[in-house]
């Protein structure tokens, strides 16, 4: 059965879809079956993933408005290795679809039940925003993977989205948790980034994934060539954290 994980964090420019894409690379590479959805109408996910967006006959849209199956609408990446729910522009429009049609937040969830034994991990790219699209995936989900930076502000996001997680535990999904937060964009000589590392170790404990990602140029690069920096150069010190940071996903679901 699937382990379906959202990669969220409400404030932007985490590098949540870069967490997204690497992660799913670096589980493909490692022998896991992976499905990327993305839930992001600006579509940096699939353009990331090796999909043209625009060439996309049937998207995650056609998905949760149910004219079409995940089967039907997901095409597999030679590039990447895996299988990429994708998303465009359409996608921005199901926002206001949704609010009036029934089972509006679970309509995600029953598309990856039909699929649930093909892979092994579906990884969720939500948008930054709370919205109806990022409930779909928080309701369909068994844990959320957290990425941020060792930043101030970071912190006070944190705070927000573990309120959020909190409520859709308690409402709507009671198997949601926090899997585990990833440090990102990590440079080790700012004192700072030390020092908030340090303050997430103390206060969630284990929670915190023992890997953590680099500040890289390659990685950065990767996204303009069409792929995740796995892909484009797996010899980077940011590509080489992500394979470290699967194989640690995988071992701690084992223990779940």
């Amino acid at each position: 059965m699937a382990k379906i994980f959202c990669v969220a964090n409400q404030k932007g420019g985490v590098g949540k879809t870069t967490t997204t894409v690497n992660l799913a690379a670096g589980l493909a590479k490692i022998g896991q079956r992976v499905l990327m959805v993305d839930l992001d109408p600006q579509g940096n996910a699939t353009m990331g993933s090796g999909v043209d967006k625009r060439k996309l006959e049937l998207t995650v849209y056609d998905v949760l408005l149910e004219s079409a199956s995940v089967k039907e609408a997901a095409v597999f990446s030679d590039k990447c290795g895996y299988h990429v729910l994708g998303a465009n522009r359409e996608l921005a429009g199901a926002e206001v679809e949704l609010v009036e049609l029934d089972r509006r937040d679970k309509r995600l969830k029953q598309a990856l039940a039909e699929v649930a034994t093909d892979y092994d991990f579906v990884l969720i790219d939500c948008p930054p925003s709370l919205s109806m699209l990022t409930l779909n995936g928080l309701c369909c989900a068994h844990g959320v993977i957290v990425p941020m930076q060792c930043e101030y502000f970071a912190l006070e996001g944190l705070t927000d989205l573990v309120n959020t997680i909190k409520q859709v535990h308690a409402n709507l999904n009671p198997d949601l948790q926090i899997i585990g937060l990833l440090r990102v964009m990590f440079d080790p000589r700012i004192t700072l980034q030390q020092q908030v590392s340090e303050q997430l170790k103390a206060h969630f404990g284990d929670k915190v994934f023992n890997t953590v990602i680099p500040r890289n140029v390659r990685l950065a690069e990767a996204p303009s060539y069409g792929l995740p920096g796995v892909v484009f150069d797996p010899a980077a010190r940011g590509s080489q954290a992500f394979v470290d940071f699967a194989a640690e996903m995988v071992e701690r679901i084992r223990k779940m």
